[in-house]
Parts: C-alpha cells; structure tokens; sequence
C-alpha cells in the first residue's frame, strides 16, 4: 500500500510564498504521476497542479498559472509545489495525490489517482 504525506503549509501574507513537499512510500512509486489538489472552505476540493511520473510534463490549473510551479524530485518518490504571490483565494487544504490516470483529461480529476494524502492547511492572510 502507498502511503503519501505531505509537509510545508503555513500561516503566509499576501504576495508571500511558501512550498509543499510531498513524500511517496511504501511500494514501487515510479510509474505513478503526482498531483496537488485543494479545496477552501464550503467549497469542493479542485485540481492545482500535476506532473507525470519522469517530471518531463506538468499541468497547471488556470487558477495557479505563472504563480505555482510543480516539480518531481531525482528519486521520483517526492513531489514539490512552489508557491509564489500567493493570494488570499488560495487559502485552502492542500492534497497531494499519486496514481496513473488512463487519460490526459484524467490527469486533472480525483478519479486519476488512488492514493491521497491527509492534507496540509495553507493560509494566506490578506
């Protein structure tokens, strides 16, 4: 069984920046592609940012687009999202996810990956 967890959210300010990490173990993680997801408040959990499992292709939301950068580690069982100008609308529960999406559209949905961490809170004070 995989076990993902995830490490690096804070309290941060407006226009501050922060990073994730995210930690693969448990069994062979080398095939598998890296997500982050969020999800605020009252809201539903929604995708962030992918990279597949060489970290030669990565997938933003629009949302995250020039502010966030995913990157896979050299032993490919650590992922990592670096967040720049953060804003206060992206205060949420971050979820770092591994799995092997059947389909490009799947990279970007909850259905594309099986293995979900606890989550890690990010806050961003405005």
């Amino acid at each position: 069984q995989m076990q993902v967890v995830e490490s690096g959210g804070g309290l941060v300010q407006a226009g501050g920046s922060l990073s994730l990490s995210c930690t693969l173990s448990g069994q062979s993680w080398s095939a598998y592609d890296m997500a982050w997801f969020r999800q605020a408040p009252g809201k539903e959990r929604e995708f962030v940012a992918t990279v597949n499992w060489s970290g030669t292709s990565t997938t933003y939301s629009d949302s995250v687009k020039g502010r966030f950068t995913i990157s896979r580690g050299d032993t490919r069982n650590t992922a990592a999202l670096q967040m720049t100008n953060l804003k206060a609308e992206d205060t949420a529960v971050y979820y770092c996810a591994a799995g092997r999406p059947w389909s490009e559209a799947d990279t970007q949905t909850e259905n594309g990956y099986n293995f979900w961490g606890q989550g890690t809170q990010v806050t961003v004070s405005s």
